[in-house]
């Protein structure tokens, strides 16, 4: 580490190396097992799709799903960074400062947008103080600030990125989305608190201000919102697509803003919806397995998305937040049972891989109900918390298991594919770019040292990009604090060392 000793505290040693780290020789074996997936699907994507959104690994060719912005790469920054890859990481770079151009006259999914690329560039900007990262975040972000320009705050989902005309897709009914308009809130506060320009941070607290006014007692909220009023429609209520983030983001803007007062209402509002949650908790028989269900006026449906398995990482991240011990307790344990589950989504079908998601029916347990799987992270960003929070290395062993699974499934000479089928094991043609920022990122912190990314120091974006604490500006007059724009990287790709030195 160099320069280390302006952001954490004296006792850190700053020559101290990985290798100074007691390492379990299991634990590093399987780190270094992930890091060459990692390198397998990187070098695949740089020699079929460079610089394209996503690789098509059947087909050897890459395909622009997100509108040319490079979403692979953006998106696999911090992984590459972390891993200790300084020579991809270097070459990306170059991409980024001669390639990347924002000014596309493409209809973008705000959602999609913020999570991967302005999450992304943000994280990268935070790992190696590179500001080229930083100055490209604003340029995105400048581009979908529009969205926000609505009679209520609530935004439009999707924005021309170079017209910056808005709207709400047809198939919603005109609504905005309950997570893509609830998940921007930590990278638009990063992004304020980073450049010193409050306007980010101001639109994406209105939503949440909004929102607080008219919150339900059981703070569960319908996946469809008008921007108009910002009234719920009748619509579904789910932990699963497009209501899941929401509620993560609750947690984790309280966590990012040093559990502050100025940040209460976030945990307020999370603790309801967590009661909210518990509501819709069931066990399937015979073998009682705790899940979500989904609500639909007054019914519950016995279907739970794997998307949903963010829920127990969590809860267990949330959990020490009670001020009532057996408060934390009942929803640790929540937690544990459901990340059983989500664990059994993999284990019960012939590839061991998890489908989309599953219907639980009275004396049968879990069946699969969309068959696909995508490389999705889910289960092992649950595991990786719960790892990280509990020390069982029994979810390490869960995770090691899935990382098999990819590998004997999903893995060929041209990348990684996802699956058409989880009982057949039919291949797809599509690596997705989440798959190189959340799987293999959340795999290879399931097996490093607690002192890699420590969750007292880092926040994961939902696309598992780790942002920076920094000390909370309660006034938005972040002018007068650009903290973190005036420290020094706290890492050094060589020694793939990241944040404080103690050991946990």
């Amino acid at each position: 580490l160099e320069d280390v000793k302006s952001v954490v505290t004296e006792d850190v040693s700053v020559n101290s190396t990985l290798k100074d780290v007691q390492e379990d020789p299991l634990d590093a074996q399987r780190m270094q097992r992930v890091k060459e997936a990692m390198i397998h699907a990187w070098s695949s994507y740089e020699k079929y799709a460079w610089g394209q959104d996503e690789l098509q690994p059947q087909t050897k060719d890459g395909v622009d799903s997100f509108g040319s912005l490079g979403a692979t790469m953006i998106d696999a920054l911090d992984t590459l960074y972390i891993m200790g890859l300084d020579e991809q990481f270097q070459k990306a770079r170059e991409w980024v400062a001669t390639s990347l151009d924002f000014d596309k006259d493409y209809d973008a999914s705000m959602f999609e947008t913020t999570i991967r690329v302005v999450g992304g560039l943000l994280s990268a900007y935070d790992l190696s103080g590179d500001k080229l990262f930083l100055d490209k975040a604003k340029d995105i972000a400048d581009r979908l600030l529009p969205a926000w320009d609505t009679p209520s705050g609530i935004p439009y989902n999707i924005i021309n990125l170079r017209h910056g005309n808005a709207h709400n897709p047809t198939w919603a009914g005109g609504d905005s989305i309950l997570a893509d308009s609830g998940t921007e809130q930590l990278e638009f506060i990063a992004l304020s608190q980073r450049s010193g320009d409050p306007k980010y941070q101001q639109k994406v607290e209105k939503v949440i201000s909004v929102l607080n006014k008219n919150f339900p007692a059981d703070g569960l909220l319908p996946i469809y919102i008008s921007a108009e009023t910002a009234n719920p429609s009748h619509s579904t209520i789910t932990f699963g697509a497009m209501g899941d983030s929401f509620y993560e983001y609750l947690l984790k803007v309280w966590v990012f803003g040093s559990k502050t007062l100025s940040v209460k209402h976030y945990r307020d509002m999370w603790e309801k919806s967590m009661n909210g949650l518990v509501s819709l908790v069931k066990k399937s028989t015979p073998s009682s397995f705790t899940y979500i269900c989904e609500k639909s006026g007054t019914s519950l449906s016995d279907k739970m998305d794997e998307l949903a398995c963010f829920a127990p990482g969590m809860l267990a991240l949330g959990a020490s937040g009670y001020n009532d011990p057996a408060e934390a307790k009942k929803f640790l344990t929540l937690a544990e049972e459901l990340a059983w589950t989500c664990y059994n989504f993999y284990e019960s079908t012939p590839t061991k891989l998890a489908g989309e998601n599953y219907f639980f029916n009275s004396g049968s347990d879990m069946s699969v109900g969309t068959s696909w799987n995508i490389l999705r992270p889910e289960t092992v960003e649950s595991l990786f918390y719960l790892w990280r929070l509990t020390g069982n290395k029994t979810y390490q062993d869960w995770g090691w298991n899935i990382f098999e699974a990819f590998e004997k499934n999903s893995r060929i000479e041209s990348g990684y594919v996802g699956l058409k089928d989880v009982n057949t094991g039919v291949k797809d043609n599509k690596m997705q770019s989440f798959f190189l920022a959340e799987t293999l990122k959340y795999l290879y912190l399931l097996f490093s040292p607690t002192t890699v990314i420590p969750l007292d120091e880092w926040v994961f974006n939902t696309e598992a990009h780790p942002l920076k604490i920094v000390p909370w500006n309660d006034q938005l007059n972040l002018g007068q604090s650009t903290a973190v724009q005036q420290r020094k990287p706290t890492i050094r790709l060589r020694q793939r060392r990241i944040g404080r030195m103690t050991n946990k």
